[in-house]
């Protein structure tokens, strides 16, 4: 009987020098001969890379697409499709395998693993406890480079990381809406495949929004609605920030009132400017600073330091930073202005249990204290972050259906 392992670790930690002290028999000295597979990010940037200098496509995703033009979900079924279609027989190593995904295909992915797991060793890093393999037992930790069995000490809440009151904006740049949002009977298609059917979603100032629903049920089609990126926009009844789409409207008007976030950001920002600059750059809605912001937006930006407890590394790289604290920065990028709408795109992929507590209360604080309406878009729940209202898209055969869960 195989003896599979969980290695439970924090976004500390090096997963390329990890995974080397596994595969390398450092860490398991049985694995050194033997055959494995590796599931990470690492590997899927590596394919990614090959199609950019060889256009060479090893995996495809299930419509048939490049990894490059896909969305993380779809690459990492694609990845594993092409894992288990080889026939590991020794070891797969499992690096956060169930970000990105619907709970259904989490599901369908366990009930995988465990019937493979009779012929071939588990070895599953984590960071987060809600992801453990249930049919592990043999849990570990990573300290001063080696390995040691893991006590489940209780993660604390930190209920006060963020002490400060939000800073507020210097004037107030945007009207007030009845609607900020209000989707009427919305139903669209791609290649005659329906996508949405006869949505209808309004959302008010101040609202606390999550959209969920599984892969492939519309959520990044909606969102590029509401962002005015989608040109199918213009035949359908939508009204944004008061404006009818299709009136003369152009996609600045719309973005304008939006500030976003998104975990894919996080591949996009290589320049090497400063954790105050970044903030700063938020007020020119641009990536960097292209003119000398004013005392009053410096200001600002340097009360969004105190709130983040970052005002002591202001002028180190923004590069610097861990993942979860990027994501902190960039919120904080996207709210200098107080936008009517604030779009968190699976802000929590990637963040360990400690980082995702810190994030959950920021955005909790955000909904408290301001007036930006929040959408959330998420595959499940995140147990610290607590929105007012959810709406869920259902797949169907026309085209998926809208529905209210609940509402506090």
């Amino acid at each position: 009987m195989q003896n599979h392992i969980i290695i439970y670790i924090s976004n500390k930690e090096s997963k390329t020098h990890l995974i080397k002290n596994i595969t390398s028999g450092e860490f398991f000295p049985e694995l050194a001969p033997q055959k494995g597979a590796i599931f990470s990010e690492i590997t899927i940037n590596r394919f990614i890379e090959q199609e950019t200098r060889h256009e060479r496509f090893s995996i495809k995703t299930e419509t048939n697409n490049s990894l490059k033009n896909s969305s993380e979900g779809e690459r990492k079924r694609a990845l594993l499709n092409h894992i288990l279609s080889r026939d590991v027989s020794d070891y797969l190593v499992l690096d956060n395998v169930f970000d990105c995904l619907d709970v259904e295909t989490q599901s369908k992915i366990k009930t995988i693993l465990k019937d493979i797991s009779h012929k071939t060793k588990i070895i599953q890093i984590a960071t987060r406890k809600r992801d453990f393999l249930a049919f592990i037992d043999t849990i570990y930790t990573v300290e001063n480079n080696n390995l040691q069995l893991y006590d489940n000490v209780k993660l604390s809440n930190p209920t006060s990381h963020f002490v400060k009151t939000l800073p507020q904006p210097y004037k107030t740049e945007f009207k007030t809406f009845q609607y900020l949002v209000s989707l009427n009977n919305v139903s669209l298609s791609y290649k005659n495949k329906p996508i949405l059917n006869n949505i209808s979603w309004q959302i008010k100032s101040k609202e606390f929004w999550q959209l969920i629903g599984p892969n492939g049920s519309g959520k990044s089609t909606i969102l590029s609605l509401i962002s005015g990126d989608n040109p199918k926009g213009y035949m359908q009844d939508m009204t944004l920030f008061g404006m009818k789409k299709g009136t003369g409207e152009t996609v600045w008007d719309i973005k304008k009132h939006i500030g976003f976030y998104s975990s894919e950001m996080l591949r996009g920002f290589k320049r090497k400017d400063t954790i105050e600059s970044m903030i700063v750059s938020g007020f020119l809605d641009s990536i960097g600073l292209y003119s000398y912001p004013t005392d009053v937006q410096l200001k600002i930006a340097r009360e969004w330091l105190e709130l983040l407890n970052m005002h002591h590394i202001k002028d180190k790289s923004f590069h610097f930073l861990s993942s979860g604290h990027k994501r902190l920065v960039l919120i904080a990028r996207a709210m200098v202005k107080h936008p009517p709408l604030l779009i968190l795109d699976e802000p929590t992929n990637g963040l360990d249990d400690t980082d995702a507590q810190i994030f959950s209360e920021l955005i909790n604080k955000i909904a408290k204290e301001s007036n930006t309406a929040i959408i959330y878009v998420s595959h499940r729940k995140e147990p610290h972050i607590n929105p007012d209202f959810v709406y869920e898209l259902i797949p169907q055969a026309k085209g998926s259906i809208g529905k209210l869960l609940n509402e506090k």
